[in-house]
Protein backbone atom coordinates (compact mmCIF):
# COMPACT_ATOMS: atom_id res chain seq x y z
CA UNK A 1 0.00 0.00 0.00
CA UNK A 2 2.66 2.29 0.67
CA UNK A 3 4.93 4.27 -1.85
CA UNK A 4 7.72 6.36 -2.21
CA UNK A 5 7.50 9.87 -2.36
CA UNK A 6 8.62 9.74 -6.20
CA UNK A 7 5.71 7.23 -6.86
CA UNK A 8 3.36 10.02 -4.97
CA UNK A 9 4.98 12.25 -7.06
CA UNK A 10 3.74 10.42 -10.17
CA UNK A 11 0.32 10.10 -8.83
CA UNK A 12 -0.33 13.73 -8.14
CA UNK A 13 1.07 14.37 -11.62
CA UNK A 14 -1.25 11.53 -13.28
CA UNK A 15 -4.09 13.10 -11.19
CA UNK A 16 -4.93 15.85 -14.18
CA UNK A 17 -6.87 18.17 -11.81
CA UNK A 18 -5.99 21.48 -11.61
CA UNK A 19 -5.69 22.07 -7.90
CA UNK A 20 -5.08 19.01 -5.04
CA UNK A 21 -4.92 19.97 -1.67
CA UNK A 22 -2.51 17.92 0.89
CA UNK A 23 -2.41 17.74 4.40
CA UNK A 24 0.58 16.09 6.55
CA UNK A 25 2.28 16.58 9.93
CA UNK A 26 5.21 18.40 9.82
CA UNK A 27 8.43 16.45 9.41
CA UNK A 28 6.13 13.88 7.19
CA UNK A 29 7.81 15.00 3.34
CA UNK A 30 6.08 17.89 2.46
CA UNK A 31 9.04 19.80 1.31
CA UNK A 32 10.85 16.79 -0.71
CA UNK A 33 7.58 16.14 -2.24
CA UNK A 34 8.05 18.95 -3.62
CA UNK A 35 11.64 18.58 -4.63
CA UNK A 36 10.71 14.85 -5.83
CA UNK A 37 7.65 16.45 -8.34
CA UNK A 38 9.96 19.40 -9.43
CA UNK A 39 12.85 16.69 -10.36
CA UNK A 40 9.92 15.03 -12.15
CA UNK A 41 8.55 17.48 -14.08
CA UNK A 42 12.19 19.67 -14.90
CA UNK A 43 14.92 17.11 -14.11
CA UNK A 44 18.03 18.93 -13.16
CA UNK A 45 20.38 16.83 -15.31
CA UNK A 46 18.05 17.80 -18.09
CA UNK A 47 17.80 21.71 -18.01
CA UNK A 48 18.92 23.99 -20.30
CA UNK A 49 19.53 28.01 -20.41
CA UNK A 50 17.43 28.19 -23.20
CA UNK A 51 14.75 26.28 -21.94
CA UNK A 52 11.66 27.46 -20.13
CA UNK A 53 10.34 27.31 -16.65
CA UNK A 54 7.80 24.06 -16.10
CA UNK A 55 7.29 24.16 -12.72
CA UNK A 56 7.33 27.17 -9.91
CA UNK A 57 7.46 26.06 -6.38
CA UNK A 58 7.47 27.37 -2.89
CA UNK A 59 8.80 26.09 -0.19
CA UNK A 60 11.74 26.04 2.33
CA UNK A 61 14.25 26.04 -0.71
CA UNK A 62 12.80 29.63 -1.54
CA UNK A 63 13.12 31.12 1.60
CA UNK A 64 16.95 30.24 1.69
CA UNK A 65 17.47 32.71 -1.64
CA UNK A 66 17.25 35.34 1.12
CA UNK A 67 19.54 35.78 3.70
CA UNK A 68 20.04 38.67 5.73
CA UNK A 69 23.26 41.01 6.31
CA UNK A 70 23.62 42.50 9.96
CA UNK A 71 26.32 44.97 9.39
CA UNK A 72 28.19 43.30 12.26
CA UNK A 73 30.71 45.61 11.93
CA UNK A 74 28.68 48.97 12.47
CA UNK A 75 25.52 47.53 13.39
CA UNK A 76 23.45 50.43 11.49
CA UNK A 77 22.77 48.84 7.56
CA UNK A 78 21.15 45.75 8.61
CA UNK A 79 19.30 44.97 4.87
CA UNK A 80 18.00 41.24 3.65
CA UNK A 81 19.61 40.20 0.72
CA UNK A 82 18.36 38.45 -2.64
CA UNK A 83 20.16 35.58 -4.44
CA UNK A 84 20.26 36.05 -8.10
CA UNK A 85 17.70 34.63 -10.03
CA UNK A 86 15.18 34.82 -12.78
CA UNK A 87 11.63 34.81 -10.83
CA UNK A 88 12.81 37.79 -8.47
CA UNK A 89 14.51 39.36 -11.57
CA UNK A 90 11.44 39.01 -14.07
CA UNK A 91 8.90 39.87 -11.41
CA UNK A 92 11.14 42.82 -10.01
CA UNK A 93 13.12 44.13 -12.67
CA UNK A 94 11.37 43.18 -15.58
CA UNK A 95 7.38 44.30 -14.36
CA UNK A 96 8.64 46.08 -11.44
CA UNK A 97 6.19 45.06 -9.17
CA UNK A 98 7.80 46.23 -6.05
CA UNK A 99 4.42 47.77 -5.18
CA UNK A 100 2.30 44.74 -5.44
CA UNK A 101 4.74 43.00 -3.40
CA UNK A 102 4.80 45.90 -0.65
CA UNK A 103 1.22 46.02 -1.02
CA UNK A 104 0.77 42.05 -0.31
CA UNK A 105 3.63 42.36 2.42
CA UNK A 106 1.36 45.10 4.87
CA UNK A 107 -1.69 43.11 3.98
CA UNK A 108 -0.37 40.69 6.01
CA UNK A 109 2.21 42.51 8.32
CA UNK A 110 1.74 46.26 8.93
CA UNK A 111 0.92 49.56 7.17
CA UNK A 112 4.01 50.66 8.89
CA UNK A 113 6.45 48.41 7.98
CA UNK A 114 7.53 49.08 4.41
CA UNK A 115 10.45 47.71 1.99
CA UNK A 116 12.62 49.32 0.17
CA UNK A 117 14.39 47.99 -2.60
CA UNK A 118 18.11 49.32 -3.49
CA UNK A 119 19.01 50.79 -6.86
CA UNK A 120 22.34 49.90 -8.64
CA UNK A 121 25.69 51.30 -7.01
CA UNK A 122 28.99 49.81 -6.42
CA UNK A 123 31.68 49.29 -3.87
CA UNK A 124 35.28 48.89 -3.52
CA UNK A 125 36.58 45.31 -2.84
CA UNK A 126 39.66 44.75 -1.33
CA UNK A 127 41.78 45.66 -4.08
CA UNK A 128 40.08 48.89 -4.48
CA UNK A 129 38.02 47.21 -7.56
CA UNK A 130 34.48 48.57 -8.16
CA UNK A 131 31.93 45.85 -7.63
CA UNK A 132 28.73 46.78 -9.22
CA UNK A 133 25.51 45.89 -6.27
CA UNK A 134 22.68 45.30 -9.08
CA UNK A 135 19.18 46.76 -8.23
CA UNK A 136 16.68 45.02 -6.23
CA UNK A 137 19.31 42.75 -4.91
CA UNK A 138 18.90 44.19 -1.43
CA UNK A 139 15.95 45.29 0.72
CA UNK A 140 15.80 47.87 3.53
CA UNK A 141 12.91 47.70 6.19
CA UNK A 142 11.44 50.71 7.75
CA UNK A 143 9.21 50.97 10.47
CA UNK A 144 6.55 54.22 10.85
CA UNK A 145 5.74 55.35 14.03
CA UNK A 146 3.22 58.11 13.61
CA UNK A 147 5.63 61.39 14.03
CA UNK A 148 8.89 62.39 12.72
CA UNK A 149 10.91 59.30 12.94
CA UNK A 150 10.89 56.49 10.41
CA UNK A 151 13.63 54.19 11.85
CA UNK A 152 15.80 53.20 8.82
CA UNK A 153 17.15 49.50 8.42
CA UNK A 154 15.61 47.72 10.74
CA UNK A 155 15.70 43.56 10.87
CA UNK A 156 11.99 42.26 10.94
CA UNK A 157 11.34 39.25 12.45
CA UNK A 158 11.28 35.69 10.91
CA UNK A 159 7.86 35.40 10.86
CA UNK A 160 7.67 38.99 8.49
CA UNK A 161 10.54 38.03 6.80
CA UNK A 162 8.51 34.87 5.49
CA UNK A 163 5.39 37.37 5.00
CA UNK A 164 7.54 39.09 2.91
CA UNK A 165 9.01 36.08 0.74
CA UNK A 166 5.53 35.21 0.18
CA UNK A 167 4.58 38.13 -1.07
CA UNK A 168 7.51 38.21 -3.42
CA UNK A 169 6.28 34.99 -4.87
CA UNK A 170 2.40 35.50 -4.58
CA UNK A 171 3.20 38.74 -6.69
CA UNK A 172 5.22 36.79 -9.35
CA UNK A 173 2.33 34.13 -9.20
CA UNK A 174 -0.36 36.78 -10.01
CA UNK A 175 1.69 38.16 -12.71
CA UNK A 176 2.02 34.61 -14.15
CA UNK A 177 -1.32 34.01 -14.06
CA UNK A 178 -2.46 36.98 -15.90
CA UNK A 179 0.13 36.72 -18.43
CA UNK A 180 -0.85 32.69 -19.13
CA UNK A 181 -4.86 34.05 -18.75
CA UNK A 182 -4.28 35.76 -22.72
CA UNK A 183 -4.68 32.77 -24.94
CA UNK A 184 -2.70 34.07 -28.00
CA UNK A 185 0.83 33.31 -26.93
CA UNK A 186 2.11 36.40 -29.48
CA UNK A 187 0.02 38.47 -27.22
CA UNK A 188 1.37 37.89 -23.73
CA UNK A 189 4.24 40.26 -22.16
CA UNK A 190 6.36 37.81 -22.30
CA UNK A 191 6.99 34.11 -23.19
CA UNK A 192 9.10 33.37 -20.23
CA UNK A 193 6.09 31.09 -18.78
CA UNK A 194 4.67 29.65 -22.01
CA UNK A 195 5.64 25.94 -20.97
CA UNK A 196 4.86 26.36 -17.61
CA UNK A 197 2.64 23.52 -16.32
CA UNK A 198 2.79 23.42 -12.50
CA UNK A 199 2.76 25.63 -9.45
CA UNK A 200 3.85 23.49 -6.17
CA UNK A 201 2.76 25.78 -2.92
CA UNK A 202 4.44 24.04 0.66
CA UNK A 203 3.20 25.63 3.69
CA UNK A 204 2.96 29.60 2.94
CA UNK A 205 3.21 31.79 6.00
CA UNK A 206 2.76 29.35 8.51
CA UNK A 207 3.50 32.31 11.24
CA UNK A 208 0.08 34.05 10.54
CA UNK A 209 -2.34 34.69 12.83
CA UNK A 210 -5.68 33.07 12.59
CA UNK A 211 -7.31 36.10 10.86
CA UNK A 212 -4.35 36.50 8.27
CA UNK A 213 -4.16 32.97 7.26
CA UNK A 214 -7.61 32.52 6.40
CA UNK A 215 -7.47 35.72 4.33
CA UNK A 216 -4.57 34.27 2.45
CA UNK A 217 -6.24 30.76 1.99
CA UNK A 218 -9.17 32.75 0.50
CA UNK A 219 -6.71 34.75 -1.75
CA UNK A 220 -4.54 31.65 -2.72
CA UNK A 221 -8.51 29.93 -3.79
CA UNK A 222 -9.67 33.36 -5.99
CA UNK A 223 -6.15 33.31 -7.37
CA UNK A 224 -6.47 29.70 -8.82
CA UNK A 225 -9.94 29.73 -9.74
CA UNK A 226 -8.89 33.28 -11.80
CA UNK A 227 -6.44 31.20 -13.68
CA UNK A 228 -7.71 30.27 -16.65
CA UNK A 229 -4.94 28.24 -18.42
CA UNK A 230 -3.64 24.78 -18.18
CA UNK A 231 -1.26 25.58 -15.23
CA UNK A 232 -2.16 22.54 -12.27
CA UNK A 233 -1.34 23.38 -8.39
CA UNK A 234 -0.29 21.30 -5.29
CA UNK A 235 -1.00 23.33 -2.12
CA UNK A 236 0.95 21.17 1.18
CA UNK A 237 0.49 22.16 4.52
CA UNK A 238 0.49 21.21 8.19
CA UNK A 239 -1.99 23.70 9.22
CA UNK A 240 -5.48 22.61 10.06
CA UNK A 241 -7.59 25.60 9.52
CA UNK A 242 -5.37 26.68 6.87
CA UNK A 243 -6.30 23.27 4.81
CA UNK A 244 -9.91 23.72 6.05
CA UNK A 245 -10.63 26.85 4.16
CA UNK A 246 -8.90 25.93 1.09
CA UNK A 247 -10.69 22.78 1.12
CA UNK A 248 -14.99 24.84 1.91
CA UNK A 249 -13.09 27.00 -1.10
CA UNK A 250 -12.30 24.65 -3.36
CA UNK A 251 -15.30 22.98 -2.51
CA UNK A 252 -17.32 26.44 -3.65
CA UNK A 253 -18.63 26.55 -7.48
CA UNK A 254 -17.00 29.47 -9.67
CA UNK A 255 -18.74 30.16 -12.66
CA UNK A 256 -17.59 33.69 -13.40
CA UNK A 257 -14.14 31.82 -13.81
CA UNK A 258 -15.78 28.18 -15.11
CA UNK A 259 -14.43 26.64 -12.21
CA UNK A 260 -15.94 23.12 -10.49
CA UNK A 261 -15.69 21.33 -7.31
CA UNK A 262 -14.83 18.54 -9.65
CA UNK A 263 -11.65 20.03 -10.27
CA UNK A 264 -9.66 19.82 -7.12
CA UNK A 265 -8.76 16.85 -5.07
CA UNK A 266 -7.84 16.78 -1.18
CA UNK A 267 -5.92 14.27 0.22
CA UNK A 268 -3.85 13.54 3.54
CA UNK A 269 -0.11 12.58 3.26
CA UNK A 270 0.48 9.64 5.84
CA UNK A 271 4.26 8.31 6.46
CA UNK A 272 3.92 4.94 7.63
CA UNK A 273 6.13 2.80 9.93
CA UNK A 274 8.28 1.38 6.85
CA UNK A 275 9.32 4.40 5.84
CA UNK A 276 6.69 4.97 2.65
CA UNK A 277 4.25 6.97 2.40
CA UNK A 278 0.51 6.61 1.80
CA UNK A 279 -1.63 9.45 -0.08
CA UNK A 280 -5.49 9.05 1.41
CA UNK A 281 -8.19 10.17 -0.61
CA UNK A 282 -10.45 13.30 1.09
CA UNK A 283 -13.17 13.83 -1.38
CA UNK A 284 -16.46 14.40 0.21
CA UNK A 285 -18.41 16.87 1.26
CA UNK A 286 -17.03 17.34 4.75
CA UNK A 287 -13.77 19.33 5.80
CA UNK A 288 -10.97 17.77 7.70
CA UNK A 289 -11.93 17.32 11.11
CA UNK A 290 -8.08 17.96 12.56
CA UNK A 291 -8.89 16.50 16.30
CA UNK A 292 -10.49 13.08 14.65
CA UNK A 293 -7.64 12.74 12.49
CA UNK A 294 -4.88 13.00 15.59
CA UNK A 295 -7.74 10.86 17.35
CA UNK A 296 -7.64 8.31 14.70
CA UNK A 297 -3.82 8.36 14.70
CA UNK A 298 -3.81 7.36 18.73
CA UNK A 299 -6.05 4.36 17.71
CA UNK A 300 -3.24 3.20 15.82
CA UNK A 301 -1.25 2.65 18.99
CA UNK A 302 -3.21 0.77 21.15
CA UNK A 303 -2.21 -2.76 19.06
CA UNK A 304 1.00 -1.42 18.53
CA UNK A 305 2.19 0.45 21.88
CA UNK A 306 6.02 0.11 20.81
CA UNK A 307 5.30 3.16 18.64
CA UNK A 308 4.33 5.15 21.22
CA UNK A 309 6.70 8.42 21.47
CA UNK A 310 6.51 11.44 23.53
CA UNK A 311 5.21 13.29 21.00
CA UNK A 312 1.49 11.51 21.29
CA UNK A 313 0.48 13.16 24.53
CA UNK A 314 1.14 16.47 22.53
CA UNK A 315 -1.56 15.24 19.94
CA UNK A 316 -3.72 13.86 23.27
CA UNK A 317 -3.72 17.40 24.87
CA UNK A 318 -4.70 19.06 21.76
CA UNK A 319 -7.85 17.07 21.44
CA UNK A 320 -8.79 17.58 24.95
CA UNK A 321 -8.14 21.33 24.61
CA UNK A 322 -10.64 21.88 21.77
CA UNK A 323 -13.05 19.61 22.78
CA UNK A 324 -13.29 21.75 26.60
CA UNK A 325 -13.60 24.77 23.97
CA UNK A 326 -16.35 23.07 22.26
CA UNK A 327 -18.29 21.56 25.38
CA UNK A 328 -17.28 24.48 27.53
CA UNK A 329 -15.40 23.66 30.15
CA UNK A 330 -12.73 25.92 31.66
CA UNK A 331 -9.93 23.85 31.66
CA UNK A 332 -9.50 20.68 29.61
CA UNK A 333 -8.07 18.37 32.29
CA UNK A 334 -11.97 18.66 33.90
CA UNK A 335 -12.40 15.80 30.41
CA UNK A 336 -9.85 13.58 32.37
CA UNK A 337 -11.16 10.77 34.23
CA UNK A 338 -11.80 11.78 37.83
CA UNK A 339 -10.25 9.04 39.86
CA UNK A 340 -7.05 10.80 39.10
CA UNK A 341 -7.61 13.65 37.16
CA UNK A 342 -4.82 15.40 38.93
CA UNK A 343 -2.57 12.88 37.85
CA UNK A 344 -3.63 12.32 34.81
CA UNK A 345 -2.99 16.20 34.02
CA UNK A 346 0.26 16.70 35.36
CA UNK A 347 1.62 13.21 33.19
CA UNK A 348 0.02 15.14 30.13
CA UNK A 349 1.92 18.58 30.61
CA UNK A 350 5.24 16.68 31.90
CA UNK A 351 5.00 14.70 28.26
CA UNK A 352 3.41 17.04 26.20
CA UNK A 353 5.92 20.30 27.19
CA UNK A 354 9.29 20.81 25.53
CA UNK A 355 8.79 18.42 22.69
CA UNK A 356 8.21 18.54 18.91
CA UNK A 357 4.61 18.33 17.37
CA UNK A 358 6.42 16.27 14.45
CA UNK A 359 6.87 12.31 13.47
CA UNK A 360 10.51 13.02 14.09
CA UNK A 361 10.53 12.96 17.83
CA UNK A 362 12.32 10.09 18.97
CA UNK A 363 12.35 10.17 22.94
CA UNK A 364 11.83 6.78 24.62
CA UNK A 365 9.11 7.03 27.43
CA UNK A 366 8.32 3.97 29.93
CA UNK A 367 5.88 1.42 29.11
CA UNK A 368 3.52 2.75 32.19
CA UNK A 369 3.48 6.17 30.13
CA UNK A 370 2.00 4.09 27.25
CA UNK A 371 -0.29 2.46 29.52
CA UNK A 372 -1.61 5.81 30.59
CA UNK A 373 -1.67 7.01 26.93
CA UNK A 374 -4.12 3.90 25.95
CA UNK A 375 -6.23 4.12 28.76
CA UNK A 376 -6.83 7.37 28.31
CA UNK A 377 -7.39 7.37 24.78
CA UNK A 378 -9.94 4.36 25.12
CA UNK A 379 -11.67 6.11 28.12
CA UNK A 380 -12.08 9.84 26.07
CA UNK A 381 -13.45 8.08 23.14
CA UNK A 382 -16.12 5.84 25.58
CA UNK A 383 -17.12 8.86 27.95
CA UNK A 384 -17.65 11.48 25.29
CA UNK A 385 -19.15 8.72 22.81
CA UNK A 386 -17.01 9.10 19.48
CA UNK A 387 -17.72 7.07 16.90
CA UNK A 388 -15.41 3.93 17.20
CA UNK A 389 -14.29 2.70 13.26
CA UNK A 390 -11.62 0.06 14.68
CA UNK A 391 -14.01 -1.81 16.94
CA UNK A 392 -11.27 -1.26 19.88
CA UNK A 393 -12.00 -3.14 22.86
CA UNK A 394 -12.76 -0.56 26.02
CA UNK A 395 -12.07 -3.21 28.85
CA UNK A 396 -9.36 -1.05 31.56
CA UNK A 397 -5.90 -1.50 31.72
CA UNK A 398 -4.08 -1.57 35.07
CA UNK A 399 -1.86 1.59 34.79
CA UNK A 400 0.14 3.63 37.65
CA UNK A 401 -0.07 7.23 37.58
Amino acid sequence: MGKTLREIAQDLKDANKKVQLIYAFNGTGKTRLSREFKELISPKSSETEDEKVKVLYYNAFTEDLFYWDNDLQYDSDRKLKIQPNNYTNWVLVDQGKEASITTHFQRYTSAKLTPKFNEAYSIKDAAEKDIIIPAFSEVHFSFERGNDEAPENIKISKGEESCFIWSVFYSLLEETIDVLNIPEKSDRATDVFNDLKYVFIDDPVSSLDETHLIELAVNIAELIKWSQSEIKFIITTHNPLFYNVLFNEFNNAEPKYNYKPKHSSKYILEKLEDGTYYLKNQNNDSPFSYHLFLLSELEKLITTPENIQKYHFNFLRNILEKMSTFLGYNKWKELLPAESQEAYYNRIINLSSHSKFSGEETTVINDNDKRVLIYLVKQIKTNYRFKDHKNNTTEEENVTV
